[in-house]
């Protein structure tokens, strides 16, 4: 159930990223066409669902290599990381044929990326964590 939840959260955070972020849209990669509602969510869902994915996997790969970037810059780095699994999570969802779409890199997938993470953080908080009962 707990993974529903994060899934759900991630999909939530996504959707306002849609909204407060001019270039990262529910549109088509070809057509440029917008999908329906039950379409969108779906499509937030699995696009939350690959996020996931790339972030366990890739992320500390990422930070074991780079460690001495992450100390040289004092962790400034981490946002170019974020900004790039978040481009590469709307190239996944491009060939995958999946209505989600970021128009450039920087800032776009950068700025993007943060309001995710932070929005994402702040929706936890509010979802009771089941191991703090």
């Amino acid at each position: 159930m707990g993974i529903v939840i994060r899934l759900g959260i991630s999909a939530l955070a996504l959707w306002i990223s849609t909204l407060v972020i001019h270039g990262i849209t529910l549109t088509y990669h070809d057509t440029g066409t917008e999908p329906g509602p039950l379409e969108k969510v779906g499509t937030l869902l699995v696009v939350a669902a690959i996020f996931g994915v790339v972030n366990a996997v890739l992320r500390p790969i990422i930070k074991t290599m780079g460690c001495g970037l992450y100390i040289l810059t004092l962790g400034l780095i981490s946002l170019v990381v974020n900004g790039a699994l978040f481009w590469l999570t709307n190239w996944i969802a491009g060939q995958l044929g999946l209505a989600f779409q970021i128009d450039k890199f920087f800032p776009t997938a950068v700025i993007g990326a943060l309001v995710v993470g932070v929005v994402s953080w702040i929706l936890s908080l509010l979802v009771p964590d089941k191991d703090n009962d």
